[in-house]
């Protein structure tokens, strides 16, 4: 029998049943800032006592935030969340700077394992680099104001045919063969979006001027240029994002443009509009992998055990935990997340299921981000865990792919398992020039924060014009068009944080072309860069994981064409 159980780490340092108050916790940071550090051994001790309690107050919060997403109408909830973020977080900061300060002030910091330590004494160094008091404040004002998209868009539901759906719900209706339900549904979708258009760009307005003067109070022209500081970006610059996004206008554009017009003559459209995109070409109903989200978690269980028993144990383990939430409902905000607990070393998978062939590759997704959680779990210190986007995005893409050769549990029809398989690699590709219209147009707010809303409109239409729109026809359609950037929350809630799952997708092909080549020493690679967290810079992880880590033109174009050879040998 396989056991179940989560074996929660023991605390050694802080009190078992710490409440996480300030009083309770002010005594033990000040210990940790009064401590004498009297050699290189006293130092490691200090940042494993320093790394337990970090790890119980990011699972603390970790809960608050999964339990407001899971209900955003319940005021209590939110309420905890926001006395975390307001009474909590802004004490911890300065003194959180205070101790990166004394760290970096040891003369005992040099007889540390530099291999071992490099990367995370490079994260102190640039995140004492940055810290200003006078942006605790701004900060936590930041943490709770982005929070209110979630229940905005947690609130919104439309009625279609006399019956109630949430918006992901809803958009299984335009994925219908009957073009004037797919219609229909998705104008009905764009007028309920466009009901909270203006309270969202207010929302939108705000946080750009509260973003702004955190870069300017931390010494930065505008936001984009501190966002680079504050994630690390290490590897890449401004630059070469721009670079990026002219190498998938070059390569990506013109393969989907061609695929568009395939689907307008399958479709026998001569026009394709926003609402023909996600309809099959077979002309066959949607595909149904699951019928709910208890199936969805089973089937996801039985694929990972088939791609290696321990990755199935790891799903099974979440399941006999309740560490699932994967139903839409109303009420619970949009998206989906895994979201790690510190101490427990487990996640917990949070999304919205509406029972379609989007919310397996969803599942497949946070079920690679949960792998990666379970193997990062003993690393030393909890910064070792704590992995650049870059990385992250890694672990989950490269599951959507490796995956694909087990989704027969999904459907036990070929024809249906071929459709699946075409959809996801076109999906692949599709990622590209969106995530580059999100890039682009993030540097473009924050190059310039005195836009008003209108001007934002007019700058987003003309970014993703440039990368085709979604390749659909808006004509008719144009406040739609003017208002689709609304829909991602990571432009409101985690801003800077979309470049990367290009950069991953790349990355998630290599390892999948790789996979198909040798699929036991692939998947060996992966798991033991996953196995890395952050202990090693991001060129060292792709290394690891048997692949470059590369943007340039040609190798897109390289893996481009591997994307599109596989796709023709599916027919």
């Amino acid at each position: 029998m396989i056991n179940l159980t989560i074996p929660k780490k023991k605390r050694v340092y802080i009190p078992q049943n710490l409440e996480i108050k300030w009083e309770n916790l002010e005594p033990v940071f000040n210990e940790l800032l009064a401590r004498p550090i009297d050699n290189v051994v006293g130092l490691e001790q200090w940042l494993k006592d320093k790394s337990e309690l970090e790890a119980a107050l990011e699972e603390d919060f970790a809960w608050r935030y999964i339990r407001m997403s899971c209900d955003t109408a319940n005021e209590n909830l939110v309420k905890d969340f926001q006395y975390f973020a307001t009474e909590i977080e802004p004490k911890i900061a300065p003194v959180a700077n205070q101790l990166n300060q004394k760290f970096n002030d040891s003369p005992f910091i040099d007889e540390l394992d530099q291999q071992k330590y490099f990367v995370y004494i490079r994260a102190i160094r640039k995140a004492l680099e940055i810290y200003r008091d006078e942006n605790v404040e701004l900060l936590t004002k930041l943490q709770v104001t982005q929070q209110k998209y979630q229940g905005i868009t947690g609130a919104m539901s439309v009625t279609i045919n006399g019956q109630e759906y949430t918006l992901e719900q809803a958009a299984n209706f335009i994925k219908e063969t009957d073009r004037t339900v797919r219609q229909q549904a998705w104008e009905t979708i764009q007028q309920r979006r466009l009901v909270d258009k203006d309270e969202l760009n207010m929302l939108f307005d705000e946080l750009i001027v509260l973003r702004h003067q955190v870069a300017l109070n931390a010494g930065f022209e505008n936001y984009r240029d501190y966002m680079f500081q504050a994630l690390g970006r290490f590897d890449y610059t401004p630059q070469d994002c721009y670079q990026f996004h002219e190498a998938i206008e070059k390569l990506i554009v013109p393969i989907l443009k061609e695929q568009a017009e395939k689907r307008a003559e399958l479709l026998n459209i001569p026009v394709l509009k926003p609402w023909d995109m996600e309809v099959s070409t077979s002309g066959k109903a949607p595909l149904k992998p699951f019928k709910n989200g208890e199936e969805l978690v089973n089937k996801s269980i039985d694929c990972f055990n088939a791609i290696d028993p321990k990755l199935g144990q790891m799903l099974s383990i979440m399941k006999a935990n309740n560490l699932f939430d994967v139903e839409s409902r109303k009420g619970k905000a949009p998206g989906g997340y895994n979201y790690p607990l510190a101490e427990t070393g487990a996640p917990f998978i949070f999304m919205n299921s509406a029972n379609s062939f989007r919310d397996l590759t969803t599942m497949v997704h946070e079920g690679g981000h949960a792998v990666h959680t379970f193997l990062t779990a003993g690393l030393e210190l909890n910064d070792f865990k704590h992995c650049p986007s870059e990385v992250a995005e890694l672990a989950s893409m490269s599951m959507e792919l490796i995956s694909m050769d087990n989704w027969e549990i999904y459907f036990d029809n070929k024809e249906e398992l071929v459709r699946a398989k075409k959809e996801q690699l076109v999906d692949v590709l599709k990622t590209l020039p969106w995530v580059a219209v999100i890039d682009q147009f993030q540097h473009w707010i924050y190059t310039n924060p005195g836009h008003n809303s209108a001007d934002r409109e007019e700058a987003f239409k003309q970014i993703y014009t440039r990368f085709g729109a979604g390749f659909a026809n808006w004509e008719g359609q144009e406040k739609e068009f003017g208002n689709t950037w609304q829909k991602q929350l990571h432009l409101f809630e985690v801003p800077f944080y979309y470049i990367e799952y290009a950069i991953a997708q790349l990355g998630a092909i290599a390892i999948w072309k790789n996979y198909k080549e040798n699929p036991t020493k692939a998947l060996q690679q992966y798991l033991e860069a996953l196995s890395l967290g952050y202990t090693r810079p991001i060129h060292e992880i792709y290394e690891t994981a048997g692949i470059k880590f590369d943007f340039s033109l040609g190798y897109i174009e390289q893996l481009a064409s591997f994307v599109k050879d596989e796709l023709q040998k599916l027919g």
